[in-house]
């Protein structure tokens, strides 16, 4: 027994000395910029890294799969007609308060920014009325200063995974990898703080990200009761302790999410099928609809009531609605022309800005692994540079009389709101470019919208406000504080859009407010490569259905060249941060080999006995980092056919999981003789609550010396029906079914079943059906698609 414990200690410690040099190889300081953050790996038994949060992390998958042992089949045949309608209820309550919350938050942010920008711009008004510029911009400047590095501070000290968007993490959880601590209570209270103090700091960033992100950590803490430490024991969300259905409440959240960013229900049900969810089905649209219909009601509720003007300054502009619904649609056959080029310029832009993006934040990352000092410099660097900017390129440039046919009180105006503002021009003269940068973002797409406004905004001014926003969109994305990208690029793709319609104006009757529109829509689609939901987020967005035709051909258009140079800005953060996104569609060399071939090149997979010695389960748990094991009972009896004396061989009786085989040295389930226990003991000891926690590791249990030569049976917590394919599949087809059911594992077994045969050829994981990775083990397969995009 002091042998098997000395050679478990022993190779625990290679084990460990094996990952510290992994760690090492795997530094992402070490890397240099043109290589990815995370180094790829040689082998296909690898542990996974990841990007998470600014730190590199153990990146494990999912359970999506249902586990069908004896407990699951016990407990769903035990459930009552009224347990049944209790389940259904509460997905419908949760979808319920998920909707409700979302919007909440989502008035509460949209609230908060109007009024602490509203008073802020309030203040410089007052100094520019007074002439004292230099007075104007320490306000503007400090006050921005200081909301900066109230968001940075939070996210760099408290929680650094509510930087950023948020949404691609979303998508990968949705895809079946668990990214640690994104759905936290700590990142939901730091994105809302957060996002409130960037947005208002005048940062070219939206708050359309980082709202997608907290309804999908409001779904998250509702399914498992609350946080992590005070989750609430209710026995009704017993049902929901599982990824399966924590899944369809993120969906729930993320649709949410959008709808409260744009007040758009239909856009944002069709941005989570069409961008973040991997897996769908027509209960789940039922219920995301539900969702999002609770948050426009709440939405519409806070509007009415700010009108009355209990609010302070919200109501004035309040939640996003660029309201072109004012001038009719007219076009002929040759306006699509500029149409199309717009399209084109979209996806040409697009493409461009995920390059250089990707570059940017290369480095970006490279500078905020170097602390946290460094993280808050770069954020409060990039807040300073922005003041600067906002405040002094209106200075150049020149006043533009008013139109006579205006009212004064229109033009020139001298509030934080309003289309012609006079900045520092005489009276009855306003400044074309102080209208676009000296307001909230929100405000700065109002104005450029503006429909019968043709000669409000010169083409230099234009030109100025596009160079500057393609600038501050590369830099202001990556540093640590909640962003959003939908705002920076609908800023960006109006600004050409809008020189377009000056530069078209005299061969076209489409209104200037459109083409800027309709150049948002190609920039967004040549970056974010959506088509379906942006196009109806647009038309909820702007109020107008006429413009549904020709939006659908800017879409795609722009996606399609945008395709021919890179993927989405989103795949492009999935690949920095090393995530293991598994592709809807798998590379068509993936057809010229087989799951076989990849088992040859992996370890020989460990394997259980149905009847197992607890030191036998120690020793595998200690010495691999596995989470699933095939259970395998030897000596089984095959009944032969008709004539033929029987046989023996070696049925593979199914898979376990880790976290259960520590369930069961945990909870010290153990035989003193092998032999298989009876359905009433196992009821006794175990319950499908206790199968469906995680966290445990085998470092917590404790095992006797006398306890080591015990046994356990297997048989009752062993999945008896895992998904198996045989060795002869091509990895592609493989791929297709682990990804479309989201599963964790998946079994090969071999082509040929006899007696003496292994009934287990390998394992597959999700590590082991990412591209790279077989190109890495495998050289000799080409790729005809290239390395996509970097």
């Amino acid at each position: 027994m002091e042998e098997l414990n000395r050679f478990v200690e022993s190779e625990a410690e290679s084990i460990e000395r094996n990952q510290q040099e992994y760690d090492d190889v795997n530094d992402p300081e070490s890397n240099d910029l043109h290589l990815p953050l995370l180094k790829r790996n040689r082998t296909l038994s690898s542990t996974p890294l990841a990007i998470v949060g600014t730190k590199v992390s153990h990146i494990e998958s999912l359970d999506y799969e249902i586990n069908e042992n004896d407990l699951f089949k016990q407990d769903w045949r035990s459930r009552s007609k009224v347990q049944v309608l209790q389940y259904i209820l509460m997905k419908w309550l949760l979808a319920f308060l998920v909707g409700l919350l979302t919007g909440g938050i989502a008035t509460l942010i949209n609230l908060a920014v109007e009024n602490i920008t509203g008073y802020k711009f309030l203040a410089v008004v007052k100094y520019i009325d007074q002439e004292r510029y230099m007075m104007g911009f320490l306000v503007m400047a400090g006050a921005n200063f200081f909301l900066t590095l109230v968001a940075s501070l939070l996210v760099v000290l408290f929680a650094p995974t509510a930087a950023g968007p948020g949404i691609p993490e979303i998508k990968a959880y949705l895809n079946g990898i668990d990214t640690p601590d994104m759905f936290g209570a700590s990142t939901l209270i730091v994105k809302i703080i957060g996002s409130i103090g960037a947005v208002a700091a005048g940062l070219d960033l939206g708050k359309e990200g980082p709202l997608v992100h907290i309804g999908s950590c409001i779904a998250s803490l509702l399914g498992q009761g609350g946080p992590d430490n005070y989750r609430i024991k209710w026995r009704w969300l017993r049902y929901f302790n599982n990824d399966r259905d924590r899944r369809d409440l993120i969906t729930c959240g993320s649709s949410s999410g959008v709808c409260a960013a744009f007040r758009a229900p239909v856009g944002g049900v069709l941005f989570s099928l069409e961008e973040v969810a991997t897996w769908w089905r027509s209960a789940l649209l039922w219920r995301t609809f539900f969702s999002t219909a609770v948050v426009v009601v709440v939405l519409r509720a806070a509007i009415e009531y700010c009108k009355s003007g209990y609010c302070g300054l919200f109501g004035h502009g309040g939640l996003i609605m660029f309201d072109v619904s004012g001038v009719s649609v007219t076009y002929h056959a040759v306006d699509l022309i500029p149409v199309a080029v717009i399209g084109v310029l979209g996806g040409l832009l697009g493409s461009l800005y995920n390059y250089a993006l990707h570059k940017v934040l290369k480095v970006y990352n490279v500078i905020n692994k170097k602390g946290k000092m460094h993280k808050l410099l770069l954020a409060l660097s990039v807040s300073i540079f922005t003041s600067v900017c906002l405040y002094g390129l209106p200075f150049l440039a020149k006043c533009r009389p008013c139109d006579p046919s205006l009212l004064d009180s229109l033009c020139p105006s001298t509030g934080r709101e309003g289309n012609f503002k006079q900045f520092n021009c005489p009276k009855g003269h306003y400044n074309d470019l102080a209208t676009l940068l000296l307001t909230t973002n929100d405000d700065a797409v109002r104005n450029i919208f503006s429909i019968n406004t043709a000669s409000e905004f010169h083409i230099l001014s234009l030109a100025i406000f596009f160079a500057l926003y393609c600038i501050l969109g590369l830099i202001t994305f990556g540093i640590a504080v909640p962003s959003g990208l939908f705002l920076p690029i609908i800023l960006m793709g109006s600004a050409y859009g809008r020189m377009l319609g000056v530069a078209m104006a005299p061969y076209t009757k489409i209104d200037q407010g459109l083409y800027a529109v309709l150049g948002a829509a190609s920039l967004m689609a040549g970056s974010m490569r959506m088509t379906v939901s942006l196009c109806v987020i647009f038309l909820e967005l702007t109020n107008n259905l006429l413009l549904l035709p020709i939006t659908m051909l800017v879409l795609l258009i722009a996606k399609t060249v945008g395709d021919c140079f890179n993927p989405s800005i989103y795949e492009i953060i999935l690949e920095l941060k090393g995530l293991p996104f598994l592709e809807a569609h798998p590379e068509t060399w993936m057809r010229n080999i087989t799951v076989g071939e990849l088992a040859d090149v992996k370890p020989a997979v460990v394997t259980l006995n149905g009847v197992e010695r607890v030191g036998r389960i120690v020793e595998v748990l200690k010495n691999t980092t596995h989470n699933g094991f095939p259970v395998v009972d030897s000596g089984t009896i095959i009944t032969p056919p008709l004539g033929s004396s029987p046989n023996s061989a070696n049925e593979l009786h199914g898979l376990i999981l880790r976290a259960h085989l520590i369930l069961a040295l945990k909870k010290k389930w153990f035989l003193p003789e092998p032999r298989r226990t009876e359905e009433w003991e196992v009821r006794k000891e175990f319950t499908s609550i206790d199968l469906a926690e995680r966290g445990t590791t085998i470092q917590e249990v404790t095992v006797t010396k006398a306890e080591m030569e015990m046994y356990v049976d297997l048989h009752p917590l062993t999945n008896t029906t895992p998904y198996t394919v045989v060795e002869s599949m091509s990895v592609a087809k493989a791929l297709v079914l682990f990804r479309q059911v989201g599963l964790r594992h998946m079994l090969i077994l071999p082509k040929y079943q006899a007696a003496g045969v292994f009934p287990v050829v390998g394992i597959l994981t999700r590590q082991d059906l990412i591209a790279h990775n077989i190109l890495d083990v495998f050289p000799h397969l080409t790729n005809p698609k290239g390395k996509k995009g970097l």
